[in-house]
């Protein structure tokens, strides 16, 4: 490349650059600083490494006040993430969280919009034993938080069965291939025998300070678009024909956070550059997480995401420089088509075997007075003999059912009260919320347990409008970070304060169209008052087949963005 996409266009790096730098690979001072007893917390410097190795420090902000005035410090505890490529756990790591989740979390589970665990509430003290709990179920968190590849989505849906286990093993394939090569994780939580001298670590992919800021990438099958490919900054889109997996086309740049007020940063959409055999997955992917590595935004960590860096070179550019590194040249793209990107619920047969889509509101995996879903997967399986597959929507599948199980797994399913869902209204179904308080530290607003309030409310204009069966999908996230991928909803929500958020609408029902900014700053009476008018004006004027996101760009409320660049016009 030229010079003007030299390394040091950006000015001196940031001051987690520097961390990163002195971090000797990932150690930091984290063993000594969750030996110190003395607090329940570890440095604000040391939570940048500790990123790495899949948790974040949080505290209960439902205690602050409280605490505060006992002369406390917060209530600290800790977030871990679980590396799942995929979403694909056996019966025994399901057995597993749920043990842990029990036993030092919060008695629940957490099911993300990236189609893994999260254990939240975990005290300072018993973090290494559930790290070691976990390596002995055969999984980890190495990878899952940072600025390196986090967990490799890929497409769940069970009616694509006969092609998911083909690109399932791909997506395994290159999150394997993308781990940093560090034993820091190994030595601080596993008790691995240490370096003795750090210049015999290497990280010939990532180098010392790694990337820029996270990357992440998806694997998506037509015509369902679950994973939200084009939010990736990879996305890898399967062309499938006769049920053969062909290879994949390859978008570049998605990612859908930015900050409130900075007109600089705003989600973007992945764009197609070329189609790449099966066999060049992890030679592709590779190479272009090494195109961020060099050329990504070291200075201003708020620009520094891999979509800024196709906005600032271009697509031709990042594509033209990708061939390089390879030595070949990505093929021309190959025609496909997305319809949706939600689950299908219920029991689906595919791939000579049963999979049931059970629907868990907002990925929360908890007993309560309607479903006790904890307890009921818990026992399902304890009998199980297929996989559970964590779906980009919060919900779960038991798949790879026996027409013999079955039977005996939908008496488990009757007896805890554990449903497909379909009694909900498709709203609802299609609804996404992240964690938001009492736990993220980032959270200006409720998420998790807002959205099924304000459902409750839209659901008497949906029954009365006679669109209870129409799936408008609908996402909401306590800030901008975009955990739930509110910008790819077909009306969004943002949090900008307690009670108060920013409204956004008219994204595509396929997830291939960002969605605008529509009203800023409303609480739930004026959330209601704007959407109730709406959501009638849509029962008796849409178009056949039309959507929700769709009617709206065609009913003048909002202008279709058509781009990252034009979020903000």
């Amino acid at each position: 490349m030229t010079d003007q996409y030299s390394k040091t266009h950006f000015g001196p790096p940031d001051q987690t650059e520097k961390i990163k730098q002195e971090s000797n690979y990932l150690r930091g001072n984290l063993e000594a600083d969750f030996a110190n007893p003395i607090t329940g917390a570890i440095p604000e410097a040391q939570t940048k490494i500790l990123k790495f190795h899949g948790s974040y420090m949080q505290d209960d902000r439902d205690l602050r006040s409280e605490r505060r005035q006992q002369k406390l410090e917060p209530a600290y505890q800790f977030m871990v993430r679980v590396r799942l490529a995929g979403g694909v756990a056996t019966p025994e790591q399901w057995l597993t969280m749920d043990e842990l989740a029990r036993t030092y979390a919060n008695e629940t589970l957490k099911l993300t919009t990236r189609q893994t665990f999260q254990l939240h509430g975990i005290l300072k003290w018993n973090m290494k034993p559930v790290m070691q709990e976990m390596n002995d179920a055969l999984m980890d968190s190495i990878a899952a938080c940072g600025d390196v590849n986090r967990n490799v989505m890929s497409t769940a849906n069970p009616y694509q069965s006969n092609v998911h286990h083909e690109v399932y093993q791909a997506s395994s394939a290159l999150s394997d291939h993308l781990l940093p090569q560090t034993r820091a994780y190994h030595e601080i939580w596993l008790d691995e025998e240490k370096i003795v001298d750090s210049r015999d670590t290497e990280e010939p992919l990532y180098g010392p300070v790694y990337l820029p800021r996270k990357f992440k990438i998806g694997f998506a099958i037509p015509p369902t678009n679950d994973v939200d490919v084009f939010s990736q900054d990879i996305g890898f889109i399967a062309v499938v024909e006769n049920e053969q997996l062909l290879g994949f086309n390859i978008a570049v740049g998605g990612g859908l956070g930015m900050t409130h007020g900075d007109t600089e940063t705003y989600p973007q959409l992945g764009r197609v550059i070329g189609f790449c055999r099966p066999e060049d997955v992890n030679d592709v992917g590779e190479k272009i997480l090494t195109i961020q590595r060099d050329y990504g935004n070291r200075s201003v960590r708020k620009n520094a995401r891999f979509k800024y860096t196709v906005d600032r070179l271009g697509a031709d550019v990042v594509l033209q420089e990708l061939n390089e590194r390879l030595g070949f040249s990505l093929e021309p793209a190959r025609d496909y088509s997305f319809e949706t990107n939600g689950d299908r619920y219920g029991w689906v047969k595919g791939d000579g075997k049963w999979h049931f889509n059970l629907y868990i509101p907002n990925g929360r995996v908890k007993d309560t007075e309607e479903a006790q879903s904890m307890t009921g997967l818990r026992e399902i399986a304890k009998i199980h003999n297929g996989e559970f597959r964590l779906t980009p929507n919060q919900n779960v599948i038991i798949a790879g059912v026996s027409q013999r199980k079955k039977a005996e797994i939908n008496k488990l399913l009757s007896f805890y009260g554990l449903t497909d869902g379909t009694h909900n209204s498709a709203l609802r179904q299609s609804s996404m919320a992240c964690v938001a308080f009492p736990t993220c530290g980032l959270a200006m607003a409720e998420a998790e347990r807002y959205l099924p309030v304000l459902i409750d409310k839209l659901e008497d204009v949906i029954h009365e409008a006679g669109l209870n069966d129409e799936a408008i999908n609908i996402r909401m996230t306590g800030c901008p970070n975009s955990c739930a991928r509110p910008t790819l909803g077909e009306i969004g929500f943002i949090g900008k304060g307690p009670g108060k958020y920013n409204m956004y609408l008219g994204a595509s029902h396929n997830g291939d169209r960002l969605n605008k900014l529509y009203r800023e700053n409303i609480d739930e009476t004026e959330i209601l008052a704007e959407l109730t008018p709406m959501l009638r004006n849509y029962a008796k004027e849409r178009q056949p087949k039309e959507a929700f996101g769709d009617y709206v760009i065609r009913a003048g409320y909002v202008t279709a963005t058509t781009s990252g660049t034009n979020f903000h016009d």
